[in-house]
């Protein structure tokens, strides 16, 4: 991709930002929505990857996308332009939950491509590597608690049903609380897998020298488990899950992650 294209095409990234932490804020249930300043910086960002695309079609000679960075990056913004002509149509604002996020990614790592093809020193490398497994690990904590949390409401709601008295149970949280704690620790986890996919991606073009081979086991593991919490996220905003229904699949979001990261480690 063109150095000018790329220019443009991470300041879009930048603006879809903007709807990625709509879809948090929806995620954890606070402050007041900022659809319509997401829904301005989405589209604000999709004009500027447009003018990537038409850019870098100059400078190649082509429109035809070719390589990594321009495939995802063209498929980017079709995406985008199908939820900007759906909410025209029909203002589905659920929607931007779950687009606003891949497109954000998608375009991130479409734009990773730099100039400079190494690492400036072994410290660079391995301080980013470090930030990226930091964040990765704790948006897993994250789930971890909120699977927890899960397990938790499920007890007390079975207790609460059968209206029986335990002692243990007697001293959980109420309903309310623990399917609050259940949402803004997704959020939070949704958030910090969000950024350790972002990095990770950049790391391994950077430790690959810009060889565009970003297929890497150890991404996919936090590639899935991403795109299991943007399910859950959608699910509780579009479809209204709440309470029982998402207990469940937050528990199995965490047995899937688990499971994800035995495979990588059995496998290395």
């Amino acid at each position: 991709m063109h150095e000018f294209s790329v220019f443009w095409l991470r300041a879009a990234a930048a603006l879809y930002a903007v709807g990625l932490f709509h879809t948090l804020q929806i995620a954890i249930r606070r402050g007041r929505s900022i659809f319509r300043t997401a829904l301005s910086c989405f589209a604000a960002g999709l004009v500027l990857h447009m003018v990537a695309l038409v850019e870098n079609g100059i400078a190649t000679g082509t429109v035809l996308p070719g390589g990594f960075s321009n495939s995802v990056s063209l498929w980017a913004f079709f995406l985008g332009m199908l939820f900007l002509f759906v909410y025209w149509r029909y203002r589905i604002e659920s929607l931007g939950v779950i687009f606003f996020p891949l497109v954000f990614v998608m375009t991130s790592a479409a734009a990773i491509r730099a100039p400079v093809q190494t690492w400036s020193s072994g410290a660079a490398r391995d301080t980013w590597l470090v930030v990226h497994i930091a964040l990765v690990l704790l948006g897993y904590a994250a789930i971890v608690l909120t699977a927890f949390a899960s397990v938790l409401y499920l007890m007390q709601e079975r207790q609460l049903k059968r209206k029986k008295s335990m002692m243990l149970l007697e001293r959980l949280p109420p309903l309310d609380i623990l399917d609050s704690l259940i949402s803004r620790s997704l959020g939070f986890g949704f958030a910090l897998i969000t950024l350790g996919v972002v990095t990770g991606i950049t790391w391994a073009y950077i430790d690959s020298q810009g060889s565009q081979n970003l297929v890497d086991s150890r991404l996919t593991t936090a590639l899935i488990t991403w795109a299991a919490c943007l399910l859950m996220v959608t699910l509780r905003v579009t479809a209204g899950w709440r309470g029982r229904r998402t207990a469940l699949m937050a528990v199995a979001v965490a047995v899937c992650s688990a499971a994800t990261w035995a495979v990588h480690y059995v496998r290395h």
